[in-house]
C-alpha cells in the first residue's frame, strides 16, 4: 500500500494547501478524480502498457499480466440479492466498529474508518493478531529490545487473485510509485506526481452539489459576521416571452457575493447563492504563501522555509 499512500498524501496536501476551505465530500471526490482507480487505469492506457490475461512463463514481462474475474452476476453474502443489482450493498470486512448494526455513515466516520476516497474498505480481511510473514523485521517488542526477524514457517505461494483490468491498472501505477519512492527518493516521486497526476485539469467547481444554497449562504454570513445576504435583480430580458432570462445578484451590504441567471427570479436567486458558496469554498491563497509539507522535508528543507498554512474553521453543515 506504499504507492497508494504516497499518491494520496501528495494529492491531499496539494488540495488542502491550495484550497483550504473545500468541504470533505468535495475533497473526497477530488482525490478520486486525481488518483482514483479509473484515472490510474486511463494513465496506464496513455503509457501504452498492454494487458494480457492468464499470465504464464511465455508472456512478455513488459505487459500487464492479470487473472481476469470470471464474468457473471454473483450473489451477495446473504444469498438473496445480486451484487450487480445492488452496487451500494454494504459488504462485511470494512473495519468499522459495530458494523453489523449498520450505523449511519456520516462525514466524520468516513474520515476515520473509510479509505482516502471516503468509500467503505472492503479489503479488511486479514487478522490483526496474525504473525507477519517469514523474515519480517520487528520495530520493537515488550521488553524494549530490537529483534531482527520473526521465525515463522514459510507459507506456500497462493494463486493470483482474480482482478479487473481497472483494479490491476491502478495496482500497477501504485506499485510503480512505491518502487520509485524506495529506489529514487521522495524528490523523484514528487516530480513524478506533479508530471503525471497534478498536470491533469480538474474543474473543482463542477464537484459541488448544494441542496439548499440560500439557507447555507445565510448561515455562512451569520457565522462570519457578515450582513445578511439580499438578492437583487440586476437585469432581465423577455419577461413576457416564453423564454425569459433574469440575472440576480446576492449582496451582503455593498459587496456582491455571487451572480446567477435563470428562467425565473427564484431560479436565478438560487444559482446566485450557489455561485457565492462556490466562490467561498474555492478560495485559494496566493502562490507565494503556499508551502507544502513535502517541500520542506529532507534535502528540500534546506532551500525552502516552512510557513504555517491556513486552516479553515470548517464547512457549513445543514
Amino acid at each position: 500500500m506504499l504507492g497508494s499512500d504516497i499518491l494520496g498524501y501528495y494529492t491531499t496536501e496539494h488540495l488542502l494547501c491550495h484550497y483550504p476551505r473545500l468541504p470533505m465530500p468535495v475533497l473526497f471526490a477530488a482525490q478520486y478524480a486525481y488518483v482514483g482507480p479509473a484515472t490510474l487505469a486511463v494513465m496506464r492506457q496513455e503509457w501504452g502498457v498492454e494487458v494480457v490475461a492468464a499470465p504464464g512463463q511465455e508472456v512478455d514481462p513488459g505487459l500487464l499480466q492479470l487473472k481476469r474475474v470470471t464474468p457473471g452476476n454473483a450473489l451477495s453474502e446473504d444469498g438473496m440479492t445480486r451484487v450487480k443489482d445492488m452496487p451500494t450493498l454494504r459488504r462485511l470486512g470494512s473495519g468499522r466498529r459495530n458494523e453489523a448494526w449498520n450505523y449511519r455513515r456520516g462525514v466524520s466516520s468516513r474520515i476515520v474508518y473509510d479509505n482516502q476516497f471516503g468509500d467503505l474498505r472492503t479489503d479488511v480481511t486479514q487478522d490483526p493478531d496474525a504473525p507477519p510473514f517469514a523474515g519480517a523485521p520487528l520495530t520493537s517488542n515488550p521488553s524494549g529490545a530490537i529483534s531482527e526477524s520473526v521465525d515463522t514457517p514459510v507459507q506456500p505461494a497462493t494463486p493470483t487473485d482474480a482482478s479487473t483490468v481497472e483494479s490491476a491498472s491502478a495496482t500497477f501505477i501504485r506499485a510503480l510509485t512505491g518502487a520509485l519512492h524506495l529506489h529514487a527518493g521522495p524528490a523523484a516521486t514528487k516530480a513524478f506526481h506533479n508530471a503525471h497526476v497534478l498536470s491533469r485539469h480538474l474543474a473543482l467547481h463542477t464537484l459541488f452539489a448544494f441542496t439548499h444554497p440560500t439557507r447555507d449562504l445565510s448561515r455562512l454570513c451569520l457565522r462570519e459576521n457578515f450582513e445578511p445576504p439580499v438578492a437583487r435583480l440586476i437585469s432581465e430580458t423577455g419577461r413576457l416571452s416564453r423564454s425569459p432570462v433574469f440575472v440576480v445578484g446576492v449582496y451582503s451590504g455593498e459587496d456582491k457575493l455571487g451572480e446567477g441567471a435563470g428562467g425565473s427570479l427564484n431560479e436565478a436567486r438560487v444559482r446566485a447563492a450557489a455561485a457565492a458558496l462556490r466562490s467561498w469554498y474555492l478560495y485559494s491563497p496566493s502562490p507565494e504563501e503556499v508551502v507544502l509539507p513535502s517541500e520542506v522535508e529532507g534535502e528540500a528543507g534546506r532551500t525552502k522555509t516552512w510557513k504555517p498554512q491556513m486552516v479553515d474553521v470548517g464547512e457549513i453543515i445543514t
